[in-house]
């Protein structure tokens, strides 16, 4: 096959690019497929096959499954850089998840089971997160105009994942049960293993032969010794804990974890951050970079912990709040958590052309207004379900149209669109070689803390509490649109800083 057509295959773009996303695509449906069913499931009654949680544990637990889900990246890309690989790290991720999907199908026998579950999707996923991201870098070069584009393509892939699974696993909650809903994501776990191994990877070998890309793909950066002693005595010592909270010996507090949670995790990567900066070999520009970086990732924080409230206060705004009911049948729940994703499907595509177009006639915009653009978009976002909520609370509770949930979904896509696929194609960019990896790990840090701050807010949407509703969205506008204003003023000096580095 021509190299030209090899690079330009997928509409476009390079031809490993369609395997990737694919891949990704199966492997987000069985994350959002979870995503949309946890709190729902937590507060359900013993008698409706739910743990009978109260809203605020629950809202919690599912800020600490996707928190400590992230949080898992950093030590993933350490792992993928300095010992299994790109390739590796993705196939023991996968096969990880993939259990841990098996063990919430069988957590109607114990409620242990399920979280075990949790925990097995947290280790997997932290291996396969960071990697196919870090791949889809790899296929283009520094410069290459494509990328913001290409990273878009693969960003509407992750979502028919996430459209498709709430759908599906939220239809078989209603009608088979919680725990068959639940651990259905466990096929398409499955069929993102197959696809990659027989797709992806061999795709990338065509491309690496034909076109020459970086080959740390299929092995590490660099090799570190006893880092498979290290992992092993981890493991075993989560083990132990595991086993000790299981038979009761050890009692937790879902709140009082997340507050820790939040402390714990700013700090380590404050720290993890100034050890990369100080002592990770860095040239004096690509410090200068990890700067550019740190800027983003405290704004990025703030973004997740705004836009991760959809499975939690929106998920609960939509069961509570919400009038489900069309011809006579009422619409589950968990249905809202597609509408987000459905609108990234639809708009990903004209954003990609938007960008692309622009870019041809020299008039492209930067990628931190486009970060700047998501804030906003997320602000409008939220100032839609306050008004939503001062609805409510004007009404004595009564549930409104679906409306306000599907525009709200609407501008929050938007804002989703103009950050997250704009960020990941910024941290391959500028993430220094030798930790690329880690520096990826990093930044999905900002996901980790923003969904812990989510879940700890989220269980704030009660019929009891009616009065908090305004408040607890207005909240998220006030923040989202003062970052706004922060960053629109770092904007010249960090353009400057990207542009001075990355042509160097």
């Amino acid at each position: 096959m021509h190299k030209t057509h090899l690079d330009t295959s997928f509409i476009g773009h390079p031809k490993p690019l369609f395997s990737l996303a694919s891949t990704e695509l199966w492997e987000r449906f069985s994350f959002y497929g979870i995503r949309s069913l946890l709190v729902l499931f937590m507060i359900a009654t013993i008698n409706d096959g739910g743990l009978e949680l109260d809203r605020q544990s629950a809202s919690a637990i599912v800020g600490i499954f996707a928190g400590t889900l992230y949080l898992a990246t950093l030590p993933g890309g350490y792992l993928a850089d300095n010992w299994l690989g790109q390739k590796n790290a993705t196939l023991i991720g996968a096969l990880l998840i993939a259990l841990g999907h098996l063990s919430i199908a069988l957590s109607v026998f114990s409620p242990f089971m399920f979280f075990l579950g949790l925990i097995f999707i947290v280790l997997g996923t932290g291996l396969f997160k960071t990697c196919s991201s870090v791949m889809v870098g790899l296929l283009y070069k520094q410069k290459d105009e494509r990328k913001d584009s290409g990273f878009t393509i693969f960003y509407m892939g992750i979502n028919i994942g996430a459209f498709i699974a709430p759908l599906i696993c939220g239809l078989v909650a209603k009608e088979y049960g919680w725990h068959l809903g639940l651990g259905i994501g466990g096929i398409g776990m499955l069929i993102s293993l197959m696809i990659f191994y027989f797709k992806t990877i061999p795709d990338f070998k065509e491309f690496e032969e034909k076109i020459g890309i970086d080959s740390t793909w299929a092995k590490p950066t660099q090799s570190k010794k006893h880092i498979a002693i290290y992992t092993f005595i981890a493991l075993g010592l989560l083990s132990v804990f595991v086993l000790l909270c299981g038979i009761g010996i050890i009692q937790l507090s879902a709140v009082s974890i997340s507050k820790n949670m939040i402390v714990i995790i700013s700090i380590v990567a404050l720290l993890y951050f100034g050890y990369l900066f100080f002592f990770a070999g860095l040239t004096p520009n690509e410090r200068k970079n990890l700067i550019v970086f740190l800027i983003l990732f405290i704004t990025a924080t703030f973004f997740w912990s705004a836009f991760e409230q959809q499975p939690t206060s929106f998920n609960l705004f939509a069961q509570d709040y919400t009038d489900r009911i069309i011809f006579g049948w009422e619409i589950p729940a968990a249905w809202f958590q597609s509408v987000n994703s459905l609108f990234i499907i639809t708009i990903a595509p004209i954003m990609s052309t938007i960008w692309i177009a622009l870019s041809k006639r020299n008039k492209e915009i930067s990628s931190i207004a486009k970060f700047n653009l998501g804030i906003i978009f997320a602000a409008i976002s939220f100032a839609i379900m306050m008004f939503a909520s001062y609805f409510v609370l004007n009404n004595g509770g009564t549930q409104v149209s679906p409306w306000w949930l599907i525009v709200s979904y609407l501008f929050l896509a938007i804002g989703e669109l103009a950050l997250s696929p704009i960020g990941l194609s910024l941290m391959t960019s500028i993430a220094p070689k030798i930790i690329r990896g880690q520096v990826m790990g990093l930044w999905f840090i900002s996901l980790s803390l923003g969904n812990v701050v989510a879940g700890l807010i989220g269980g704030g949407v009660e019929a009891d509490k009616l009065e908090s509703l305004p408040s607890l969205f207005g909240n998220a506008v006030y923040v989202l649109l003062t970052l706004a204003i922060i960053l629109f003023l770092l904007k010249i000096p960090l353009k400057k800083m990207l542009k001075t580095n990355l042509e160097k």
